[in-house]
């Protein structure tokens, strides 16, 4: 939530506390002013809609993840050990978020129906930083006949599907861990 005035961050974090409280579907907008302490105006002033709110949800979610991903595996030279941080940021923690939210199908379709497009531009960033982490593990030849793009796009769609499909935290894990073994030796580690 970066460039962002207070304002805006004030209402979605009171988004994020309502949407997880009662679901996307029974929060309106009058509720998130309420919850936000912002006059009605004020919050439509700031956002037109809901689905205005849920896609800022998922474009400040995705700013703050990126963001954390890059500072964090600048200081971690093993590339194992950068695959964990950007699975835990980009997978576990939203896997968290939906196991610990009582309404979370809610949730999901509210966000895949609102953000389809927020989500895509998400995934796209992933997918780039996950290459960026990637490239200089990989010789300049593709690998096997994979390109960094194909390879990327592979890593990074798969652990997003291993997110939505885990049956639990530790299915998650283990199916995480899977990945990374399977990324480190496409890389030839």
């Amino acid at each position: 939530m970066s460039s962002m005035t207070q304002t805006e961050r004030d209402i979605l974090e009171a988004a994020i506390r309502l949407f997880t409280r009662y679901g996307v579907k029974r929060s309106s907008m009058g509720d998130l002013a309420k919850e936000a302490g912002v006059s009605r105006q004020t919050l439509y002033n700031t956002f037109r809609n809901r689905d205005d709110v849920l896609r800022a949800l998922i474009r400040s979610h995705t700013d703050d993840a990126v963001t954390e991903i890059e500072t964090r595996i600048e200081t971690v030279p093993d590339l194992g050990d950068q695959l964990d941080i950007a699975f835990e940021r980009m997978t576990v923690s939203a896997f968290n978020l939906v196991a610990a939210t009582p309404n979370a199908q809610d949730l999901v379709d509210g966000f895949n129906r609102a953000g389809q497009e927020e989500l895509d531009a998400a995934s796209e960033r992933f997918r780039v930083l996950i290459a960026r982490i990637l490239s200089p593990h990989l010789a300049d030849q593709p690998r096997a006949g994979l390109t960094l793009e194909d390879f990327s796009d592979f890593v990074q769609s798969s652990s997003r599907a291993i997110g939505r499909t885990a049956r639990d935290r530790d299915h998650l894990l283990r199916q995480l861990q899977v990945l990374k073994t399977l990324s480190l030796a496409g890389v030839g580690q």
